[in-house]
């Protein structure tokens, strides 16, 4: 797959000694007169920024009405200023913001219009550069810096056709949802001037909970519930593998129907407030085929389908008994109990 570049431009935050009592840093901008010329060399430093965005996990926001960024951004739009006046002033405010935490560091900031599977994006971060060593052809050995392009957490993606064509639309941004000594939205959330939109957790916490229900209310059986519930989860892991999301009527397909209603007609009766799509998040799914869980020592997990066969719970005397352990771990039992 390609991605087409439209308009990309670099620019510098440079950190510098600061004498103030607060002890925060001074950024500097340092800004590129001209837009990058589109060359081979940019199209795959883009689509490698691509992919590495899309491996990530990411939140999902909106902007706030007296967003700066998002006034700017629809300068843009509108053709009232162009790309390169527009990164300057999104550096600026960067460096306003960054600077008033004392953890902010020097980076390459990237702002870059382009297509992807006929979406445009504006994708916007700020890249930490890392020295290495380079040996040249007659075998002399320099220093040089690179951009890390393969680690980095302050990015954030807005679709700009989702942007244009649906305005009530949660999740027409995303960002990065790692740790830069503090959270992505302690600080690029505010100079972006957003707040969280979509929140796919709890929207996979509502689809999980609206099977349950679905099963109940068709009036399945233990063995029947957990059979719907693995083709619920094959099908959602079909998505993620595909890098695609979970839809929920294409989900309804796949499901009985039960009292005559399909899934999809059922949560939509029943008001659960999912989205037609959703992002899936593993962690959350796991659940639909696993028991697990840590606590005083012990971490256990298990297939929901050997309840009652393998697995045998008492809850009344709070306890578990297990046929037929792992191999594994029945040999390191049986070693530390010789030893």
């Amino acid at each position: 797959m390609s991605i087409t570049v439209n308009q990309i431009v670099l620019h510098q935050i440079i950190k510098t000694p600061s004498e103030n009592e607060n002890n925060t840093p001074k950024l500097d901008s340092v800004l590129r007169e001209k837009l990058l010329p589109i060359t081979p060399e940019v199209e795959q430093l883009m689509l490698e920024l691509h992919q590495v965005y899309q491996s990530k996990a990411k939140g999902y926001g909106v902007f706030k009405e007296q967003s700066n960024f998002a006034q700017e951004l629809n300068r843009l739009l509108e053709q009232e200023t162009d790309f390169l006046s527009f990164s300057y002033q999104s550096t600026k405010l960067l460096a306003s913001e960054l600077g008033k935490y004392p953890f902010a560091e020097s980076g390459t900031f990237v702002l870059c219009q382009y297509n992807f599977l006929a979406t445009d994006y504006l994708f916007i971060a700020l890249l930490d550069s890392r020295i290495s060593m380079l040996v040249d052809d007659k075998l002399e050995i320099h220093r040089t810096q690179y951009l890390n392009i393969n680690q980095f957490d302050i990015a954030a993606r807005i679709n700009l056709t989702d942007l244009r064509i649906n305005a009530t639309s949660d999740r027409y941004l995303t960002f990065i949802k790692g740790r830069v000594g503090r959270k992505i939205s302690d600080f690029f959330m505010d100079f972006l001037g957003a707040e969280e939109g979509l929140n796919p957790k709890l929207q996979n916490q509502c689809l999980l909970q609206a099977v349950s229900d679905y099963c109940e209310q068709g009036e399945l059986n233990a063995d029947q519930t957990q059979a719907v519930k693995k083709q619920v989860f094959e099908y959602c892991k079909g998505q993620m593998n595909s890098g695609n999301e979970i839809e929920l009527r294409e989900l309804s397909t796949e499901l009985p129907t039960l009292n005559e209603r399909p899934f999809v007609e059922f949560t939509q009766q029943q008001d659960y407030d999912l989205a037609d799509s959703i992002p899936p998040v593993p962690t959350a799914l796991k659940s639909l085929t696993k028991f697990s869980g840590s606590g005083k020592g012990v971490t256990l997990s298990f297939d929901a389908e050997l309840i009652n066969s393998r697995i045998i719970w008492d809850e009344q005397n709070d306890s578990i008994t297990i046929k037929g352990l792992p191999a594994n771990l029945r040999d390191q039992l049986q070693r530390n109990l010789k030893n």
